[in-house]
């Protein structure tokens, strides 16, 4: 099969992906085989292959955002006493799959987790310490095939096209987790109207925007981008107020979320914020080249006050299947571009300069 690989970590301007044809997956019990139609990119691919969440091993096919239709599943043999063997799948039968051949299934950040520590057992997965990623802990979406063990496959809305369907899966579900970690909610049931900064406005930020606008209308969004076009983007999805990342809105807010790859954006969202506000970082690696930005940490003006600093780690099953079901109801309808399976490393490159609008998506197959 064909897919696009990670061989070597480094800059992606000297170390692109690799077009290469490798065997075709095998699925093993409790996995699904999945025939891909498209996978999302996603900023943390960069992150993947220059380094900053480095592979435990190379090659691996990137890739966590993966439409696709079930082309065979796994199967489960039995021992001498008639008894199936155990295989990792939480909430699963080990024997009988749920899903079926043609059923359209996606595939998240979340490939695997024990499904036995305290993290698992208490609902937050997205902190188990045998956390596996898609694409970088197991091969991914960058490719015509690949196997998934079913308890991580997710049913598809029928609402979406593969493309559409493809950013929902991180940049929506991850969002989805900074919402619900922003506080905002908490703030809405209290009858207040909130405020909420988007530092950032690629994939992620956008879909978060029609998240808000949709389930909680009378909040006030305020958009920080460095791009006039992703400003004006902003703008035309329904953004109350959009400015460049050291602007300062017409009001202090009560949370931001922040989805950029650096620093600076973290000291400017933690000075606009109100007393008791909270700052979410929703970004799996923060890149160095302007890691020094730090050293103006101001107690006084960034975090006094109350003021709270918190990380979106990962997503969890839930994350991804209650977002799946909000989008299909709202419908959120994310706007793509689209790109070949060979064409990865541009879509990386335009990633990487911050050249954005909505989500890219590679399409892999019809």
């Amino acid at each position: 099969m064909k897919t696009m690989v990670i061989a070597r970590t480094g800059r992606l301007e000297e170390t692109p992906l690799e077009l290469r044809d490798v065997p075709q997956p095998v699925p093993r019990a409790g996995e699904v085989l999945i025939k891909v139609s498209a996978c999302g990119v996603c900023h943390t691919e960069l992150d993947v292959i220059e380094g900053r969440t480095p592979p435990p091993k190379l090659p691996v096919i990137p890739g966590h955002q993966v439409i696709g239709t079930v082309v065979k599943t796994g199967t489960v043999s039995l021992d001498e006493n008639g008894d199936s063997p155990t295989v990792a799948r939480v909430g699963r039968s080990p024997v009988q799959s749920p899903f079926s051949s043609g059923d359209r299934v996606g595939v998240a950040w979340i490939y695997s987790a024990c499904g036995k520590c305290e993290s698992c057992l208490s609902g937050q997965e997205n902190l188990c310490p045998d956390f596996q990623a898609t694409g970088r802990d197991a091969n991914g979406g960058y490719a015509e095939y690949m196997a998934v063990p079913e308890a991580f496959a997710f049913p598809i809305p029928a609402a979406f096209s593969d493309a559409e369907a493809a950013p929902l899966l991180c940049a929506g579900a991850v969002g989805y987790r900074s919402l619900r970690l922003s506080g905002i909610e908490s703030l809405v049931a209290s009858r207040q109207s909130p405020s909420l900064g988007l530092t950032g406005f690629g994939a992620s930020g956008h879909l978060v925007l029609k998240t808000v606008l949709f389930q909680y209308p009378k909040t006030r969004v305020y958009v920080f981008a460095r791009s006039g076009e992703e400003q004006a983007f902003a703008r035309e999805l329904g953004a109350t107020w959009a400015g460049d990342t050291n602007d300062r809105p017409p009001e202090l807010l009560d949370a931001i979320i922040d989805t950029t790859p650096v620093w600076s954006p973290v000291l400017a969202a933690l000075e606009r914020l109100k007393a008791g506000g909270r700052l979410v970082i929703n970004a799996i690696r923060k890149e160095e080249a302007d890691k020094q930005a730090l050293l103006g940490l101001d107690y006084a003006k960034h975090l006094w006050m109350e003021k709270e600093v918190k990380s979106a780690a990962n997503v969890t099953r839930k994350d991804v299947s209650e977002f799946l079901a909000l989008a299909g109801q709202i419908p959120i309808k994310p706007e793509v571009q689209e790109y070949r399976l060979e064409d990865a490393n541009q879509a990386l490159l335009e990633l990487k300069q911050r050249r954005i609008r909505g989500a890219k998506v590679l399409r892999i197959s019809e």
